[in-house]
Formats: structure tokens, sequence, C-alpha cells
């Protein structure tokens, strides 16, 4: 019993003593929430302290600038010289304190009469980096070409830090406009390369920092850029492929999300320039898809992207047509690695330093822009000065000499073959000749080349294996339409006949039916028959080939009859009688029996009474010729016995005078 006693008492104790404990580890508890509570409000109320002293600041400063003075205390203890070249002003931070309006700022540089000084450094720095800002904000592709010329006369080398990042952070904040920023760093990129190599780094920087965040908004930016930064080469494929080679290693639903927007934007090029790479890359996107871990989502995109590759990124350019401002041969291309541990983005020339070279380099800069863009105002004013010199005529003269040495001739012909490429597809892709004909009529031709039209129709018809009658009704309308093509066919006419011997059968038949289908509805006119001289010596095979078809088509399409009687229409007796000879009988034996053999022999009748009725006409013309001969050859006799007469008569008289004179001697 006393030993049950001891042992109830001492598991009291133990129990209370675990209360007690226990109570104990409340209390504490509440003491550090207490703790905690009050060292947050202490907190708390230094930041308030630390705002309000802020804006007491901020609001002496207004004050001071509205007063005209700058009062800057400097801890001469604190601060060393050294460290802070800048002066006074130089301490005002990053991006030069309080705001100060342009007009001050530029009343200030008036004021400043060191321009070596740190003061007046400083205050070109600042309107440096305002105006840097300000054009790359305003530009656009309209505006582009206008906002170059801004640029490059700005200090570019010394503000290439600024520019860098300017260009940056509007980027980041309109990726809409990505494709106007790279054009522009292009063209800044042939003049001065280290720009172009500096944002490239600091690009490659981001990219790299907010792929390790996880930051999918600045990296669709970055990746976005650089696409672009590729299609107009100032990166190099190589940093293409390998950023896509990074985001598909391991995939996830963001990384190829990214990668299908970057091969969107730059896959035309890549396509060009090294389509085994692009190749490789597809067929990575191709496995990921069979995995199928991926999100249904990406999946859908990328079956998108194999769907653009398939219409070769129609409506996906590499650069637009206004965009493209400078020539492959000026362009500057940037390699970079992405595996590089160490990369330099240089941001130290972000901030501003005292420069003691700064007038010289000034100077330096001045001659490079005058370089780049001309001194535009000198040559105007010797040109003035020139031009009051000189006489007027003499300046005509030279304008007409300078206007021959720039003209430029295309000996390549690249503007003609574009026009019959074009002129060729349109006739192969129509359905018929009314689409034909509307889709030629809108291509814009310049005077002269509206041959090439009929030269081109003419040549798509002779390449087909069998004549098609689409080819003779496209003709017939533009005959119809216009006077001009009309007397291009009579000239093609004249040429393919000329040249009939060097056409192959199938050609020259499908020629001759083409012309017999313009004649035969009256869009040629039938004089361009008189070109064709049909005797055995004028006419070769194909020429008589062509003959043979060409007025069997049109019989065919105007009948016998009515074709006799087109031929022997008094008003067209000098066009066809080169065809139905006369003025031979040699000749005319010969057309009887090369239109009988091809079945025309009806349209020789009048030849054949001519033939038949040739001896008659020869022996009626003899009998005036034999008359005339006999009445030429009385009128002779006695012109010759009256001269014989006088010359008697003459021999007398002198007989007479002779014996008078003997007489009298």
């Amino acid at each position: 019993m006393p030993v049950m006693a001891e042992r109830s008492r001492r598991g009291r104790e133990k129990i209370e003593h675990r209360g007690g404990s226990d109570s104990d580890g409340e209390e504490r508890s509440i003491k550090r929430g207490e703790s905690r509570d009050r060292s947050e409000k202490s907190k708390r109320m230094d930041d308030d302290k630390r705002r309000r002293r802020g804006r007491r600041q901020h609001s002496d400063s207004d004050r001071e600038m509205k007063s005209g003075k700058i009062n800057v205390k400097v801890d001469k203890k604190a601060v060393d010289p050294n460290e802070n070249p800048g002066g006074p002003l130089g301490t005002l931070g990053r991006t030069g304190g309080v705001y100060i309006p342009p007009f001050k700022l530029a009343r200030m540089m008036k004021e400043i009469d060191d321009k070596a000084s740190a003061e007046y450094q400083r205050l070109t720095w600042d309107a440096l980096r305002k105006s840097i800002n300000g054009l790359v904000n305003k530009v656009n592709a309209t505006n582009i070409k206008n906002i170059i010329p801004e640029l490059f006369s700005e200090n570019l080398i010394r503000g290439r830090g600024l520019f860098c990042r300017s260009c940056i952070k509007s980027q980041m904040a309109s990726p809409g406009f990505t494709h106007v920023f790279a054009a522009l760093v292009a063209v800044v990129n042939t003049k001065f390369p280290e720009i172009g190599d500096l944002l490239l780094r600091r690009i490659v920087l981001q990219l790299k920092r907010s792929f390790k965040r996880n930051d999918k908004p600045q990296l669709l930016a970055a990746v976005k850029f650089i696409a672009h930064l590729v299609n107009q080469q100032v990166a190099h494929e190589i940093v293409a492929l390998e950023l896509l080679t990074i985001l598909l290693d391991n995939p996830t639903d963001d990384s190829v999300e990214v990668a299908v927007d970057f091969v969107k934007e730059c896959g035309c090029i890549l396509q060009d320039l090294c389509p085994k790479g692009l190749h490789g890359i597809f067929e990575r996107f191709r496995g990921i898809l069979h995995e199928g871990e991926i999100d249904k989502r990406v999946q859908f995109l990328i079956e998108g992207l194999f769907a653009i590759r398939k219409a070769r990124f129609q409506g996906h350019p590499a650069v637009r047509p206004e965009l493209d401002l400078v020539e492959p041969e000026d362009q500057l291309t940037h390699e970079i690695s992405l595996q590089d541990d160490v990369i330099d983005p240089e941001t130290s020339i972000d901030i501003f330093k005292q420069d003691p070279n700064f007038i010289e380099n000034e100077k330096k800069y001045e001659e490079v822009k005058k370089s780049i863009l001309g001194d535009e105002s000198e040559d105007e004013e010797d040109a003035d000065s020139g031009s009051d010199e000189d006489d007027d005529d003499d300046d005509d003269e030279e304008e007409e000499d300078d206007e021959e040495q720039m003209q430029i001739k295309d000996a390549t012909e690249t503007n003609l073959v574009n026009l019959r490429r074009t002129i060729y597809l349109t006739i192969m892709s129509s359905v018929d000749f009314e689409e034909a004909g509307h889709k030629l009529l809108k291509i814009k031709l310049e005077p002269g080349q509206e041959m090439e039209l009929c030269i081109m129709l003419l040549e798509c018809c002779s390449q087909e294996r069998t004549y098609l009658r689409y080819y003779g009704l496209l003709g017939q309308r533009f005959c119809m339409i216009n006077k001009v093509h009309q007397e291009n066919f009579e000239k093609c006419f004249v040429q393919q006949y000329s040249m009939i011997h060097r056409l192959e059968t199938n050609k020259l038949r499908n020629v001759a039916k083409f012309f017999a289908h313009l004649l035969g509805t009256d869009a040629l006119p039938w004089h361009v028959l008189s070109y064709i001289r049909l005797t055995e010596e004028d006419t070769t095979s194909s020429s008589r080939i062509f003959i043979k078809i060409l007025f069997q088509e049109l019989s065919e399409h105007l009948g016998i009859r009515l074709l006799n009687d087109r031929l022997n229409d008094p008003s067209m007796n000098d066009t066809f009688e080169s065809i139905f000879p006369k003025d031979n009988p040699r000749n005319t034996r010969f057309a009887i029996n090369f239109f009988t053999s091809i079945g025309l022999g009806g349209l020789t009748e009048n030849l054949r009474e001519y033939l038949k009725n040739m001896p008659r006409m020869i022996m009626q013309q003899q009998k005036p010729e034999s008359e005339d001969e006999s009445d030429s050859g009385s009128s002779s006799s006695s012109f010759d016995s009256s001269s014989s007469d006088s010359s008697s008569d003459e021999s007398d008289s002198d007989e007479d005078r002779r014996r008078k004179r003997r007489k009298r001697k």
C-alpha cells in the first residue's frame, strides 16, 4: 500500500510539471508574437519617415529649380573627387536627378564658357540621352528613313550604351514594332558594327536571365528581337539554331511555345540560309509531337507550324519590303554563343563619365557624321555660287550630261523576262479565254511592250500538242479591243511566215490554225495575205504546208463559197495577186495544181479561165503590136526619102555656088 501511494504521488507531480511547461510555452509564444508586431510597426514607421524625408528633399529641389539655383550638398569626407569626376552635377544620379526643361538646359549650356568642363559634358550627356530616346520611341515603318539621318547626327559612339538600352526598353514595351527596331539596328550596324555587337550581347544576357527566372514575357520579347536580328543578318543564323536547340532540349509547354514563335519569325530566312539545320529542328518538333507529353494546345501550335512550313512561310516574310534598307554586301553579321559564361554587357558606358578628350572626340565624330550623311549645306552653297558664275545654258548642258551618265541600261533584260513569265503564268492558269483576257489587261505594260503580249500568246499556242481554240478566241478578243494589238498580230504573221522553215510540223500547224481563226473572224485584215507569194521559186515545203493548213481552216470556218467570194472580191485583187499569180503561165499552173492537190480546186476557176483565154489574149496583144510596127516602118521610109531629097537639093545648090565663083575668077 505505501508503495502504491508513493507511485500515485509521483504521477501527480509529473502531470503538474507537464501542465506548467505547456502554459509557459504558450506565454513565450505570445511574447514572441508581440515582439514581432512591435518590430513590424517600427519598420513601417521608419519607412514612413524616409518617404517623408524624400518628399521634403524633392520639394526643396523643385523650389531651387524654380528659383534657378541648384544647391547640392556634398560631404567632402564621404565623397572622393576621383570617384565622382562629374563634379556637383555628377552627384545627381544615373538619370540626372531632377527634370530640367529643354529650354533651360539649352540656356545653361550657353551660359557655360568652358566646353571641356564636367558641367557642360553632363548637360550634353543629358541632351544626348533624351534625343536618342525620343528618336527611338517615335520610329516606325513609314518614318524610319527620316529618323535614320537624325539618329546619325547624334554622337552614337559616345551614346552607344544609351542607344542599346533605349532599343531594348522600347522593344520590351512594344514587341509589335520589333521588326522596325531590328531594321534601325541593321542600318546603324553598317556604320558602327560595335553597336550591333553590344546590342546582341545585351539581348543574349537578357535572354539567359529571363530563361533562368522563368520570366515568359521577357523571354518572348528577347527571342523575338533575336529572330528579327537574324532576319536582318545582324546576328548569325547559328545563334538561332543554338537557341532552338536549348529550348527543345528539355521540352516543356512554355519552351516549346517560345520555340514555335521563334521559328515563325525567322523560319523563312533559315530555310534559305541553312535548310538542313531547320530540317533537324522540325524533326525535333515531330519527335515532341509523337511523344505526346505536352499539352494539347501546344501540340496544335506545332501542327500549325508544320502547315506554315508547307506553305513556305507565306504570311511570315523575313524582312518587309519597306524595311529592307541594307544591301547584303554592306551588312556585318555578328556571331555569339549562348554557352559563353563570360559576356560583357558594358553597362558602365550607360552612366555619365567625364571625358578628358571631350572636344577632340566631338570633332572626330563630326568628321564621321559628314562622311556618313555628307555635308549637304556646303554642297548647296557651292552649287548656288557656281550657278551665279555660270550661264543658264552651261547649267542645262551639265544637267543633261549628268542625266545621260546616270541612265542605267539593263542589259540582262530582267524586267522583260519577268513580264514574259507573268504573261505565261496568267495564260496557263486561266480557266477560259475571258478570264485570261481580263487578267492580261490588268498587267501594266510600258509603251512598246504590247508586242510581247502577242509574241507570248503565239508561243504558248505553238507549244501545245494540238491546237486549242482557247488561243484563237483570246487573240480575237485582243484584236477587237485595241487596234494596237491588231497591228502587232500583223507583224507577228509576217515574222512567222518569214521564219516558217524553222518551225516543226506541230508548231507550224498550230500557228497556221491560229492565224486562220483570226482571218476567219475578221479580227485580222486580209491584206496580210499579200505577203505570201505562191510560186515554185518563192515557197518551200514548210511554207506550202503552212498555206495548205491556213486555207483549209479558212474553208472550214467560212465555207468554200464564202471563201471564194472573199478571194474574188474586186477590191482585193491587188492583195490576192501574189497568191493567184497571172504574170506567167508557169506560175499560174503551179497555183492551180497546188489548190487542186489540197482539195480546194474550186478556188481556181478564175485562174483556169484566165489560162484558157491566155492564147487569145496573147494574139490580141500581138496584132496591135504588128500594126504599130508597120506604121513605124512606113513613116521611117518616107522620112528617109525626104531626107535624101533634101540632101540632093543641098548638094545641087552647093555645085551652083562653086560654078559662079569660078566664072568670077
